[in-house]
């Protein structure tokens, strides 16, 4: 993933929409945070398939705390 400031984002826009369209993912930051991700179409369509199919799964039926401990029975630490 390429990174860039928001600055740097702003000045070389095109040449950061020629890397998305090759199928690269470009993280923009503010300050040493990330703000935006900028990633090819058809990775954003994938992930808009997945949040429309796990809106369409029933509840766990369990708490976070309750998934996290079923998720850890049997490691040994």
């Amino acid at each position: 993933m390429h990174e860039v400031t928001a600055t740097e984002a702003r000045a070389r826009w095109a040449e950061l929409l020629r890397r998305v369209e090759c199928g690269e993912t470009v993280a923009i930051t503010r300050h040493g945070e990330t703000v935006a991700h900028m990633v090819p179409a058809g990775r954003w369509r994938a992930v808009d398939r997945f949040r429309r199919r796990r809106d369409s799964w029933e509840p766990a039926g369990m708490s976070t705390g309750e998934i996290l401990r079923a998720r850890h029975c049997g490691h040994r630490f």
